[in-house]
């Protein structure tokens, strides 16, 4: 089966501005979709067109078969042990939501638990084990892996392998290469479907703009070439037309006939030219148009009079409910960018609160005196106000916080959209812009890549290996950890 979109626009009625111009694409059901784009591009409106929704309010048409169905679904009551809901949700008997649980490696002894008192990624593990089990069903896939440990990224990946007929919106680099067979892509002007994974995407877009850029810059010097023919030959054209009515050197008068011939010939001559140059600028304007024209980031950090400028020993957290994580010792070193790792839970949010004064504490913690630390937090769904009154309650440089965004992806447009009114990704890099545009010793980030695009994850890697800021970070994305951190931390 198919879904097909052909020549679909769609705009929300309250703000009236065009999500969607006259998209049009194919997508087999049996094909492992990942679906990616810049954040503010419209993934999450086009799930909502997949699974149904905005009938009678998009033009074009949408073709979609039945049992298209969106990851994570609701569960009825959270009460209900574990193994109750996904009997539930699936339709499937006992013994199949068992083996489907084991795939994904389910604790055991968490099948007899309240589902609202299951972690995030114990939760995403039953759903998933019993949205597959539906018969017929075609899983949109909202960022299935968001906030999860590695390990558990692990898990979920190597089952998707093994599954087929899915839409994935994910971030994640290698979710995308392990997990996927095509690209659905959203770019600036259209929206393209590859064959492959992420990597062999971003290869074949990139081999595409080289190519294009090459093209383009030979059509530019052409048009230059043309124009300055064209202009030449014109102004022959009218010299020998105006010397019909002149006398040559002999004193005989020219032969108005001939010369009226040849001016009217190197006129069709700068004609033709013209049209040349007209093909050349109508080809040129069709190329590029999808290229990210994003600069790159740039980060000034502080240097500090020492070289170590923080020293946790056994350090502890406890809120009052027992420790939230074992005893943990490190030390960040200017020019370090120290990464802690470990299972969800197991407190490494906790730590970095604590080194921020936010969190109390056992043990030893030794921060350096008058460092200057900017601290990103996990989440951003606190953020209000315009970016403007967001910039100046930061005491941040508007016109160079707003460049930062920029370079991210945000339009004019955005500039004045409230913060509370942008997507989870939008917000996130808001957060990150303000870092960026704090001069610190220490950068404290806490999941800095929760909700961000997958372009833009790889324009702040590119950004922290061109500048080697002093960073101490919590990020699930292995490979911006791996290529990143100079160190990390197990906990």
């Amino acid at each position: 089966m198919t879904i097909q979109f052909i020549n679909v626009s769609f705009s929300y009625p309250q703000s009236g501005e065009s999500v969607f111009e006259h998209i049009s694409f194919q997508l087999d059901t049996e094909w492992k979709t990942g679906l990616i784009g810049r954040n503010g591009r419209g993934k999450t409106t086009l799930l909502k067109l997949l699974k149904g929704e905005f009938e009678g309010e998009y033009q074009g048409t949408v073709s979609r078969p039945a049992g298209i169905e969106y990851f994570p679904c609701a569960v009825r009551d959270g009460k209900e042990y574990v193994l109750s809901v996904a009997e539930e949700i699936s339709g499937a008997e006992e013994w199949r939501v068992l083996r489907e649980l084991s795939l994904l490696e389910f604790p055991d002894e968490a099948l007899y638990r309240p589902f609202d008192t299951l972690s995030g990624g114990e939760r995403t593990k039953a759903l998933l084990a019993a949205m597959f089990l539906r018969e017929g069903r075609f899983l949109l896939l909202d960022e299935p892996t968001d906030h999860l440990d590695n390990q558990s990224k692990k898990t979920i990946s190597a089952y998707l392998r093994k599954k087929e007929g899915f839409v994935l919106v994910s971030h994640d680099r290698e979710l995308l290469d392990e997990c996927v067979d095509h690209i659905l892509a959203l770019n600036k002007t259209d929206v393209e479907v590859q064959s492959g994974n992420f990597s062999s995407w971003r290869e074949n877009t990139g081999r595409r703009e080289a190519f294009e850029r090459a093209r383009d810059d030979k059509l530019r010097k052409d048009i230059k070439r043309l124009k300055e023919a064209a202009r030449r030959t014109a102004d022959w054209s009218d010299k020998t037309e105006a010397g019909k009515f002149g006398t040559r050197n002999s004193g005989l008068k020219a032969d108005r006939g001939y010369v009226g011939h040849k001016a009217a010939k190197m006129m069709k001559t700068s004609k033709v030219i013209d049209s040349h140059r007209e093909k050349a600028l109508e080809e040129k304007s069709a190329l590029l148009r999808n290229v990210e024209e994003v600069g790159s980031l740039k980060i000034s950090p502080l240097l500090f009079h020492a070289e170590r400028l923080l020293e946790v020993k056994e350090l502890s957290v406890d809120y009052g409910c027992g420790p939230v994580c074992r005893e943990v010792s490190f030390s960040v070193y200017q020019g370090e960018r120290v990464c802690l790792t470990g299972r969800n839970g197991c407190g490494k949010s906790s730590v970095l609160k604590a080194v921020l004064g936010k969190a109390p504490f056992g043990g030893a913690l030794l921060k350096a005196s008058r460092l200057k630390i900017s601290y990103v937090a996990q989440d951003a769904a606190d953020l209000y106000g315009t970016l403007a009154e967001y910039a100046e309650r930061y005491a941040l440089d508007e016109s160079l916080f707003k460049a930062v965004l920029n370079k991210f992806g945000f339009d004019k447009r955005e500039f004045e959209t409230e913060l509370s009114q942008m997507s989870a990704g939008q917000r996130k890099k808001a957060a990150l812009a303000r870092s960026l545009c704090e001069r610190a010793h220490l950068y404290i980030w806490d999941e800095p890549l929760n909700y961000i695009d997958v372009l833009s994850r790889i324009q702040i890697e590119e950004l922290i290996l061109s500048f080697r800021p002093t960073l101490l970070f919590v990020e699930h994305d292995a490979a911006f950890s791996r290529n990143v951190a100079t160190r990390a931390v197990c906990m």
